[in-house]
């Protein structure tokens, strides 16, 4: 028989949770088969047979935690693969349960403590000084447990039953609101810990402004058509954010940081992670030296991450080491947020809804009022690196190359 393990996952990943299995019990596997997938704090991963032969024992089931190294099924080499009608899904060979023996007589002196009214119908029998104790505390004397084989109650057993906290009754179930108990995933957990953590090690900060949109938004409408051809990807709005993003780390290079112990790592690399919504939660895969990439790459890459992210196609390098994220809340109808940092970085710029709202534009004519495309950005950062006025000035760089688009081209 061939044991099959889990492999090694990644540096920081020493665990995960079976979530389906690929293959029933009796089917042959080739080498390089996916046999079964497994769910990590960040992505899920297929576990492949390192060997050909026929699968004929699972010894893990869906939902167990399973540790690297661990084995999880065996694979007989050279094993026929029996009838699709017979193969079925085999699980762990159950424990033989033991048998269920008649309890030992218990001895008088090893007797548990009972209510002293089990002893002599519904009357205890109390001392007078028990009785009195009783009346004191406002104790039912029918309640207090007592050692004595007769039940009788000591004044002891009153003052113990005293001190005793009183147990809370479970809530009691109302058929007219029912409740379902969901199991969180493990990358639930992990995700609503990071999140827990992250607010109470940054000193995070969110700081707001807005954006007019009308010549990033004229630009799109002027190229769209031009853009999809030469291109065979849409121009969005991301790869504007992203390129404005990357022009204000630039300007401000402490917010393309990380905190390591009593230092502070500065990267001079710009790898832009981009938040995703998933079935299964929030993920944040990586567009690697987006300041290398043109508008269309950037919309390439964004369009495949995207993709390979709802369809659980990432894998761990897609995740890491990225140094700023931008999020994106608009696309739920979201107005306004304060976005939380992904630690260990120490930015995150939120986007919002596009809405048309009336602006005051100065002309030479003078001030007037026309309808403009407005969003409301918002950075969130981690004050123990990046000052107030850093962070303030960090989005207005934002804002200032978004509302004059062509400087993008610009940033090199």
């Amino acid at each position: 028989m061939i044991e099959v393990k889990v492999p090694e996952l990644a540096e920081s990943i020493t665990e995960g949770t079976i979530v389906k299995w690929l293959v029933d019990v009796g089917n042959k596997v080739n080498q390089g088969d996916d046999i079964a997938e497994i769910e990590t704090d960040k992505v899920n991963i297929q576990i492949s047979a390192e060997h050909a032969g026929v699968l004929k024992k699972i010894e893990k089931n869906v939902d167990d935690t399973v540790e690297v190294g661990e084995v999880i099924a065996l694979l007989d080499e050279n094993g026929a693969e029996e009838p699709s009608g017979n193969a079925a899904p085999a699980q762990p060979e159950a424990k033989p349960e033991a048998a269920v023996s008649a309890p030992a007589p218990v001895k008088k002196e090893q007797q548990a403590p009972q209510p002293a009214a089990a002893a002599g119908g519904n009357v205890a029998i109390a001392s007078p000084a028990a009785r009195k104790l009783a009346r004191e505390k406002g104790i039912d004397l029918s309640a207090v447990h007592t050692a004595d084989p007769l039940g009788r109650l000591r004044a002891e057993d009153v003052a113990k039953q005293a001190a005793a906290p009183a147990p809370k009754p479970a809530p009691a179930e109302d058929p007219t609101k029912p409740v379902e108990r969901i199991k969180m995933t493990r990358r639930r957990q992990t995700i609503a810990g990071r999140l827990v953590a992250v607010q109470h090690e940054a000193a995070m900060l969110t700081t707001f402004n807005e954006v007019d949109l009308t010549n990033v938004m004229a630009i799109r409408k002027r190229r769209k058509e031009a853009f999809i051809k030469a291109h065979d990807v849409k121009l969005g709005f991301m790869s504007f954010f992203t390129r404005a993003v990357v022009g204000a780390l630039k300007s401000f290079p402490l917010l393309n940081a990380e905190i390591s112990g009593t230092d502070i790592l500065v990267k001079k690399f710009y790898d832009i992670g981009i938040a995703v919504a998933t079935d299964q939660g929030l993920v944040v895969p990586v567009v690697r030296d987006a300041d290398r990439l043109t508008f269309a790459e950037i919309e390439h890459e964004i369009k495949d991450l995207a993709v390979r992210a709802r369809t659980n196609k990432l894998t761990l390098s897609d995740l890491q080491g990225g140094t700023f994220t931008i999020t994106n809340g608009g696309t739920f109808g979201s107005l306004l947020s304060t976005p939380i940092i992904n630690a260990p970085q120490v930015g995150i710029l939120g986007m919002h809804g596009i809405k048309k709202r009336p602006v005051a534009v100065s002309t030479p004519d003078g001030d007037k009022v026309e309808i403009r495309p407005m969003m409301y950005i918002a950075l969130s950062y981690d004050h123990r690196i990046v000052d107030g006025s850093e962070a303030v000035r960090f989005l207005v760089k934002v804002k200032t190359l978004l509302e004059d688009p062509e400087t993008l081209l610009l940033e090199g």
